[in-house]
């Protein structure tokens, strides 16, 4: 499947797999993501190239085959490629439950592994998951996988965490968000609710997550869109539901982070290949 620019290549499913929300794998030439969180663990590996990235307003890179690039939930990461043939990278979207949420801290200060033993496994993971009826294996396959994640961020150092009332301002904005996805809700609504000026509320949010809200909002809604274009759901249905006015700003947004547009996406349902 191809879109966007030259040797853009870009394919994405849901396998039958607990703890596996979605495969995606891309060779992006040109592409950027902008700043946005994810409520899943991001395990990436490159198959070549090298990619910059930022975790927490702390910036990466990577490049070589024995990298591994673990991301947390709702930590806001960007990405962007660093020569003018790119990367090609395969990631799995992990369930947050497939590890222990105190991990994520330790995540966002050691986001990247030089592990070839790691890097293997996955690599392993990911053929089990391009082929129908592998799912006992793949399953076997991410059981190890934890297990060595977890032995690496057991050997970070504690994390540091914001002030306490930037948490917690942050924190209730952030539940609010969630809550209204679809309907949405304005900067003076919110700042009512949480008893908050509206510029210290956004400060508090960017403090403590990296980005501020009305980012923050823009990439739940396309991770929402994602999942909707995966289970078979049309474009201009997924638009409405997640909140986006119409199909042509569900487009717009979602070219801009995913590398592809809406359509294109849902087409590459239960097609595993790139």
């Amino acid at each position: 499947m191809t879109d966007g620019p030259p040797r853009t290549t870009i394919s994405a499913w849901r396998p039958p797999v607990p703890g596996i929300a979605e495969v995606f794998h891309a060779h992006f030439t040109e592409h950027a993501y902008p700043s946005h969180t994810h409520d899943t663990w991001a395990l990436m590996i490159l198959n070549d190239g090298a990619v910059d990235f930022a975790c927490d307003r702390h910036r990466h890179g990577v490049t070589g085959s024995d990298t591994v690039v673990l991301l947390p939930p709702g930590v806001s990461h960007d990405g962007r490629t660093v020569t003018a043939s790119g990367f090609r990278k395969r990631v799995l979207y992990l369930d947050a439950s497939v590890l222990p949420a105190g991990l994520t801290g330790r995540a966002v200060d050691g986001p990247v592994f030089g592990d070839a033993v790691l890097r293997h496994r996955i690599h392993l993971l990911h053929r089990s998951l391009g082929h129908p009826g592998d799912a006992f294996e793949a399953e076997s396959r991410l059981s190890f996988i934890r297990e060595r994640l977890r032995f690496h961020l057991a050997a970070l150092r504690p994390p540091r965490t914001p002030g306490r009332e930037a948490n917690r301002l942050a924190a209730a904005l952030r539940d609010l968000l969630d809550a209204r996805l679809a309907t949405g809700l304005s900067l003076q609504e919110a700042a009512t609710v949480l008893h908050a000026h509206p510029t210290h509320l956004i400060r508090c949010f960017k403090q403590t997550y990296g980005l501020p809200p009305h980012t923050y909002l823009t990439g739940k809604r396309i991770e929402r869109a994602r999942g909707l274009l995966l289970d078979g759901r049309r474009p201009a249905e997924v638009a409405g539901t997640v909140g986006f006015h119409d199909q042509s700003h569900l487009h717009r947004h979602f070219t801009r982070h995913v590398g592809t547009a809406p359509a294109r996406y849902a087409a590459m349902r239960g097609h595993p290949s790139c």
